[in-house]
C-alpha cells in the first residue's frame, strides 16, 4: 500500500503522475516541492508563498478564498504543474497501530481494520476515511499464531472534503492526500530497504523525528516505517507569538530576534538592546522547555506500547529546528543525541528555505 491515504483518492492513483508537486500548508505560508521526473530524489522546483493571516487555523481551512487566492499565486509565479499531493496534520487526524491476527488477504485484512478501529478510533467510522499500512509483524507470549502490526489513519471526512474543494478552487488537481508525518519520514529517514541477499537486517531500534513549523509533526519510525505519529499544537509560530506579545514587535521582527538571540550564546554577549535579547531569551527558553515536553510525551507515550522499538536519537528538521543551539539545550534532558537536520536533496538552498520545504519535498517523493 503507497502512503497516500484515502480510499476516496485511491482511483487517481494510476493516473500518470509526473510534475506532481508536494503541498504543505500552515498558518502564514504555502510551500511546493517538485521532484525531478527522471525518478531521482533530486528537487527540480520549490516555493514558498505568504498566506493571510486567519485562513488557516489549527490545520483546517477557515477560508477557502483566501488559501486558494495563495495556491493560485504560488502556482503561476513559479510556474509549477498543477497535480498535487496534499499533507495534512491537525487534531481531525488521528493515528493508532493495532495489533491483529496475521491476515494475508487483503480484503478480509480491511475488513479486521475497519472493525477494529471502531473501538479504538474516537470518531464515527461512518464519518472518518479510513487507511492502513502493515509496518511490521511480531510472535507474543500472549498468542500462539503471528501478528502482524497495523498503522491506522483515520480522518474527519468534511475536513479532507473542505481541502479538496480548496486545491480545485485554485485550479489544482489533487493526486492524493497525506499524513504530514509521512512526507516527514520519507524527507527525513533512511532510504527503502535493497531486497535479496544483500539486504540488511530489519532495523530494531527507532528514531524520533520532529518538524517543527507552526505546529510540530511528531514521527517515530523504524526504518521508514511509522510505528507512531502526533501533531502537537507547541511550535515555532507559539514562539513567535509570544515574543511579539511581550514586546508589540511585528511578527517578522520577532522571528528574526528569535534566530538572532538563539540559545546557543550567553545572552549577555550578544549585541543590541540588552532588554530585548534578555526578553527574546526568555521567551525562547519557555518556548523550547513547551516543545521539550510534548518530545517527552510522545516519547513516554511510545515507549508504553507493546513492543515498542527502542528510540536512539531524535532528529529535528523544519523552521524550529534552525534556531541556534536548541537540540543542545534540550538534550541533556531527554537523555538522548539531538541533531537538527535537512535532506540532502535541498542542501544547495538557503537553510531557512530548506527547512521550510522539508515536508513538502517529502509529500512529494513516492515510496
Amino acid at each position: 500500500m503507497k502512503r497516500d491515504l484515502f480510499p476516496t483518492l485511491r482511483r487517481l492513483r494510476n493516473q500518470d503522475v509526473d510534475g506532481l508537486v508536494g503541498l504543505e500548508i500552515d498558518a502564514d505560508s504555502v510551500a511546493a516541492a517538485q521532484i525531478d521526473e527522471t525518478g531521482a530524489a533530486r528537487l527540480a522546483a520549490g516555493a514558498v508563498g505568504p498566506l493571510a493571516a486567519g485562513a488557516v487555523n489549527d490545520g483546517e481551512v477557515a477560508d477557502q478564498d483566501a488559501v486558494a487566492e495563495a495556491l493560485r499565486n504560488l502556482f503561476t509565479t513559479h510556474d509549477l504543474p498543477r497535480k498535487v499531493r496534499l499533507g495534512i496534520g491537525n487534531q481531525r487526524v488521528v493515528v493508532r497501530t493495532l495489533r491483529l491476527p496475521m491476515i494475508e488477504n487483503p480484503k478480509e485484512l480491511a475488513t479486521a481494520v475497519r472493525f477494529a478501529a471502531q473501538e479504538q478510533i474516537p470518531m464515527p467510522i461512518d464519518d472518518a476515511v479510513l487507511d492502513h499500512r502493515v509496518v511490521g509483524g511480531a510472535a507474543t507470549a500472549e498468542a500462539a499464531t503471528p501478528q502482524l502490526d497495523v498503522v491506522v489513519v483515520a480522518a474527519r471526512r468534511a475536513m479532507v472534503a473542505a481541502w479538496l474543494e480548496t486545491l480545485r478552487k485554485a485550479g489544482l488537481q489533487p493526486m492524493g492526500i497525506d499524513l504530514s508525518a509521512f512526507g516527514l519520514i520519507r524527507a527525513m529517514g533512511e532510504l527503502p530497504e535493497p531486497e535479496g541477499e544483500e539486504a540488511p537486517a530489519r532495523p530494531t531500534t527507532s528514531v524520533l523525528y520532529a518538524n517543527i513549523g507552526e505546529v510540530t509533526n511528531l514521527a517515530i519510525a523504524r526504518g521508514r516505517s511509522c510505528l507512531f505519529t502526533r501533531v502537537s499544537p507547541v511550535g515555532i509560530g507559539d514562539i513567535v507569538s509570544s515574543l511579539g506579545s511581550s514586546t508589540e514587535m511585528a511578527r517578522e521582527h520577532s522571528r528574526q530576534w528569535l534566530y538572532y538571540v538563539g540559545l546557543t550564546h550567553p545572552a549577555e554577549s550578544l549585541e543590541g538592546d540588552p532588554a530585548t535579547v534578555a526578553q527574546t531569551r526568555a521567551v525562547l527558553e519557555n518556548g523550547a522547555s513547551a516543545l521539550l515536553d510534548e518530545l517527552r510525551l510522545s516519547l513516554d507515550f511510545y515507549s508504553a506500547q507493546e513492543g515498542a522499538a527502542r528510540v536512539e536519537r531524535i532528529v529535528l528538521s523544519g523552521p524550529g529546528s534552525i534556531l541556534p543551539g536548541l537540540g543542545e539545550w534540550m538534550e541533556p534532558a531527554l537523555g538522548l543525541p539531538i541533531e537538527a537536520k535537512l535532506p540532502s536533496a535541498l542542501s544547495e538552498l538557503d537553510a531557512a528555505t530548506a527547512a521550510r520545504l522539508t515536508l513538502s519535498y517529502g509529500l512529494a517523493l513516492e515510496e
